[in-house]
């Protein structure tokens, strides 16, 4: 009888109002229904979409990392991939979506690799682009650059876009379960990275490298490695507002990093995308073998997913602390 009552007491959700009018990156955009038709251009946005429940939704995926998490696979299996990577413009059109969600604006920006808002709006096409990428970056920038940010990254980006959609896709009640269910994974990751601390642990996340000898590309601390950072209490040793800056070894040795954190991806456009190959460079090149990181073997693997602005940033929170916590002999 508790249990009813205590449902019963809890206000209703409301039903999303048409026409609903959003501004998303500095466009406004208005929807007089919930979208019936849908593009991703990006992997989060897809995951996004299947964690609300709206897989139906889904006419074609594009912009792949890697495979789905296990939580989303069933949900997601059978959903037609247009590209790996950035599809043309008149492979999306051809889907005859209401609505294209893009993860990056460089996609479908200003300078958008696969259309510009306006070129989608001239044919009565809604766009959406992930909010974690204009918030606190130029919009402006060339296309297929990571850029700068000036306010660091915060989980808060990824909550407000799972409220915003959820009211233009009408499924209120799932985009309140799902910020519910993140902010419980974050408090328990704090939790046990809380306690098995005795220091700041210094750490520094590699995404991969254009060539395999040269600077590789490591994420700064205003963007989703550094938010990870942040709420385990580690230290990036990185001091940069760039995303993913280009840093030299020397420089990160010299920092001693206590943990190397690397991403795990399908893509194979550079060597360094391989994590077998990353490993083996650290263990054999003369600069980084030394490295206490190398020499204790605190090298973290994630998915290369859950080190940009997305769901999964809770999944590497998560990841890194369960790691974390077999160093504690080690400390």
């Amino acid at each position: 009888m508790a249990l009813v009552l205590t449902t019963l007491a809890q206000p209703a959700i409301a039903a999303t109002t048409y026409p609903l009018t959003v501004e998303n990156c500095g466009v406004k955009e208005t929807f007089t229904q919930a979208p019936q038709r849908v593009v991703t251009v990006g992997q989060h946005e897809t995951e996004l979409l299947l964690a609300l429940g709206l897989e139906k939704k889904i006419s074609a995926t594009s912009v792949w990392f890697g495979p789905l998490p296990d939580a989303l696979t069933a949900r997601g299996k059978g959903i037609k991939k247009l590209a790996d990577n950035a599809p043309s413009f008149e492979a999306v059109t051809a889907q005859n979506p209401d609505l294209v969600l893009a993860q990056y604006h460089w996609h479908i920006g200003p300078q958008g690799e696969t259309g510009t808002r306006e070129q989608f709006a001239s044919l009565g096409i809604s766009t959406w682009i992930s909010p974690a990428d204009c918030i606190g970056k130029s919009v402006t920038d060339s296309s297929n650059a990571d850029g700068a940010r000036s306010t660091p990254f915060s989980i808060a980006e990824i909550e407000r876009e799972i409220s915003e959609l959820a009211a233009i896709f009408d499924v209120q009640a799932q985009g309140k379960a799902l910020n519910a269910a993140l902010k419980q994974r974050i408090a328990k990751a704090q939790t046990l990275a809380a306690t098995q601390q005795t220091r700041p642990l210094k750490v520094v996340f590699w995404f991969s490298s254009s060539r395999l000898k040269g600077d590789p590309w490591v994420a700064g601390d205003y963007g989703a490695p550094g938010w990870i950072s942040n709420t385990l209490g580690l230290k990036n040793i990185i001091d940069s507002h760039d995303e993913w800056p280009a840093v030299t070894w020397e420089h990160i040795a010299q920092a001693q990093p206590d943990v190397i954190v690397i991403a795990e991806m399908s893509r194979r456009l550079y060597p360094a995308d391989d994590v077998a190959v990353k490993k083996a460079f650290l263990n054999d090149d003369p600069v980084t073998r030394n490295i206490p990181a190398v020499k204790k073997g605190h090298i973290i693997v994630v998915p290369a997913m859950s080190l940009n602005p997305s769901l999964r940033n809770v999944d590497a929170v998560e990841a890194i602390g369960e790691k974390l916590a077999t160093y504690q002999v080690e400390r």
